[in-house]
């Protein structure tokens, strides 16, 4: 998640054991991430927390920072924030996504649909059955985190890879690599899992005043851009 959601984890053991025990050893090791990855999926139907990001560009150019703050809720309801360096808040209420940005008070409005299915976005906020969208691989350990590597099942999901990268079971780090090569790092700085939360947590109202660019839930008629009143 840039400007935008989304629109966009080494584990090598080695033991000089007979080579039974090397075998069995490895291939629990081997499993480690994955596992981790589906039962953090699995246990995990709500979350909130604080979140780092960096985007580096192919062309070399400065890397962008950003932090903030996010919330869900399975399936579809997520409130994710970014804080800094400007505010940009993303609403997902289970069949909308809200995208507003504060300085030039404009909201985007768009169907969620069936889009999280293969999107990076659908390990917090999707159904639950990660299998579903993509393909898992154990991608080692680097002494601190356990990887997953997850490919999209869908050629059109808009990214080329994901590294998924957890400790202890928890989700600590995701990398994403979007098809003009451009790479997006989120650390989770804090993550709770299966907090109570308030169900406004994830509505939203165009603020007074603000643009509103897309087809408003219920309205008849064609998308365009419309006033918020």
């Amino acid at each position: 998640m840039a400007r935008q959601l989304a629109a966009h984890a080494p584990m090598v053991v080695r033991a000089s054991l007979a080579l039974a025990l090397v075998c069995a050893g490895g291939a629990a090791l081997a499993a480690d991430g994955v596992a981790q990855l589906r039962q953090f999926v699995s246990d995990t139907r709500s979350a909130e927390g604080d979140f780092e990001q960096i985007v580096v560009a192919q062309s070399g150019r400065k890397p962008q920072q950003a932090s903030g703050s996010f919330a869900y809720s399975r399936p579809g309801r997520f409130h994710w924030e970014y804080e800094r360096p400007y505010r940009q808040v993303l609403v997902g209420d289970g069949s909308t996504l809200w995208t507003w940005d504060p300085d030039l008070n404009q909201v985007t409005v768009r169907t969620i649909g069936d889009a999280l299915g293969a999107t990076p976005a659908a390990i917090l906020f999707g159904s639950g059955d990660i299998d579903e969208g993509f393909v898992l691989a154990e991608g080692g350990s680097d002494g601190q985190l356990d990887w997953v590597e997850a490919r999209p099942r869908q050629t059109d999901s808009g990214f080329e890879s994901l590294r998924i990268g957890l400790k202890g079971g928890r989700l600590h780090s995701m990398e994403m690599r979007d098809n003009f090569g451009q790479t997006t790092l989120i650390h989770f700085t804090r993550l709770q899992p299966n907090p109570k939360l308030a169900p406004d947590r994830f509505r939203f109202e165009p603020p007074a005043g603000a643009d509103v660019i897309g087809e408003l839930p219920g309205a008849a008629g064609g998308a365009g851009t419309a006033p918020a009143r």
